[in-house]
């Protein structure tokens, strides 16, 4: 029974930092000697209650200890606000919200609502289409190919307005380039004249179950330097919150002026793929 109470113990100094504990932190706090409570981790992380970031060694919940808290209405993962996300979302007036994997769902955890008259509609605990939203392609993106297949194949692929992309391969060769450029933009396949954009965030162990994204009405974003603008604005909010969580890795955020650049060249705002999309309306 004391090393069940020592686990939950562990458990519950977890559940709240999101930037992960180091063992030494966990033995002050919790007051357990250090060979018991490294013992103890060890058996935790080895059933997944726990996991421990390779590079800054600090541990934080596993997906087991995650699972433990789902249920359908997502509420007990619903947070305020991060500052970097109100940091956005005060610099444009725009709609900026964070979004998280939760099992098989890419769910919205965090919003603030854009200052605009016209206003666009996403709500705390929404499930994110995985194929037509930003904020869910590109956390699918950096998932186990397998895994993406088979979300992608089961899943229904709704066909939102003209543009929302439905097709597998086509929706995985596009993940792909989401990785080679670091984010991800849904321009009008969601929502008809709406853009969106979004970047994912990290945690320690390099893993990406967040996202953070921007959306606004596409009249509002016309041009290439303002949407050049927000794509750099969300890409280091993804930035700040993954070293937040713990994140040590590189991340690569383009200079404003290759992402203008890339804005110029979109057709239908969709940066890295012009050629595709030009083709495909010819």
């Amino acid at each position: 029974m004391h090393v069940v109470v020592r686990a939950l113990g562990v458990l519950s100094a977890l559940s709240d930092r999101r930037e992960g504990v180091t063992l030494q932190q966990l033995h002050r706090e919790l007051d357990i000697p250090l060979g018991s409570i490294h013992r103890l981790l060890r058996t935790l992380e080895s059933e997944h209650f726990v996991t421990r970031s390779p590079s800054t060694k600090r541990y934080s919940l596993g997906a087991a200890a995650l699972a433990l808290g789902y249920h359908e209405t997502f509420d007990s993962y619903l947070v305020a606000p991060p500052q970097p996300v109100l940091d956005i979302a005060r610099a444009s007036g725009e709609t900026v919200f964070l979004t998280r994997m939760v099992d098989s769902r890419v769910v919205c955890i965090a919003l603030v609502e854009s200052t605009h008259p016209l206003r666009l509609f996403v709500r705390m605990g929404q499930e994110m289409p995985l194929h037509a939203a930003a904020s869910a392609r590109v956390v699918l993106a950096h998932k186990d190919p397998v895994l993406v297949e088979a979300l992608l194949t089961s899943n229904p692929r709704e066909a939102f307005t003209r543009g929302t992309m439905r097709e597998v391969n086509q929706l995985i060769d596009h993940l792909a380039r989401v990785r080679r450029y670091g984010f991800d933009v849904c321009s009008s396949e969601l929502d008809d004249d709406v853009w969106a954009v979004a970047a994912p965030v990290y945690d320690a162990a390099g893993h990406v179950e967040c996202s953070v994204a921007l959306a606004a009405a596409a009249g509002r974003v016309e041009s290439p330097e303002i949407r050049a603008e927000y794509t750099e604005r969300v890409l280091r909010a993804g930035e700040k919150l993954s070293r937040a969580y713990g994140y040590a890795g590189p991340i690569v955020i383009p200079q404003r002026a290759e992402l203008v650049d890339l804005y110029s060249q979109a057709v239908d705002g969709h940066p890295f793929e012009p050629a595709i999309r030009a083709k495909q309306e010819q």
